[in-house]
């Protein structure tokens, strides 16, 4: 009977070595300068995601072609859904009078607007900077015509370092976006 307390003090040193849970963080809506311009219904499309960010965990860093992930810090949702939902909420803020909302979401109207973004960068540098790179397109509602197009670069060079330092620089970022795309749609 000496099997039984040796599979006892094998689960024991099993369970032990288990590793800790994961840290799961979300990107914040910040808040920007509001535009004045008539009210309209505005749809932020799914956003498009590079493929090595299409993933739960964090991608920290990016250099010298390697991607820097830790499976203990991951996105509280998928970064596609959150980028834009995070999106919707930076555009209302900024355009008060408007009603703007996620293509993920419940509602199903015609939209006056488009808003669409393909993000192919939204990481950190080796040197610490934090980079997004993104296509942003500005659309007619249900005609789909194309009202503005663009190629976006935004960088927050000195950012700080870990992984909560990190989304609050993507946050940041995302806001600054927000802050071209109020500016395409007051324009239109």
């Amino acid at each position: 009977m000496r099997v039984l307390p040796l599979f006892a003090l094998a689960l024991a040193n099993l369970c032990a070595c288990s590793s800790p849970d994961p840290t799961y963080y979300t990107l914040q809506p910040v808040i920007g300068k509001a535009t004045t311009m008539r009210g309209r219904l505005i749809k932020v499309v799914h956003p498009g995601l590079a493929g090595y960010l299409d993933r739960s965990d964090i991608v920290l860093k990016q250099a010298n072609f390697h991607v820097d992930v830790d499976s203990q810090v991951r996105w509280g949702e998928p970064l596609a859904d959150m980028i834009g939902r995070v999106l919707a909420q930076d555009l209302s803020q900024r355009l008060p009078g408007s009603s703007v909302f996620s293509g993920d979401g419940a509602i199903g109207a015609d939209p006056d607007l488009r808003v669409e973004v393909d993000v192919q960068r939204f990481d950190a540098a080796a040197d610490g900077s934090v980079t997004l790179i993104a296509n942003m397109a500005i659309e007619q509602g249900v005609s789909h015509t194309a009202l503005a197009s663009n190629s976006v670069s935004l960088r927050i060079v000195d950012a700080q370092t870990g992984p909560a330092a990190l989304v609050a620089a993507m946050s940041d970022l995302l806001g600054q976006l927000a802050d071209e795309m109020a500016a395409n749609i007051a324009r239109h």
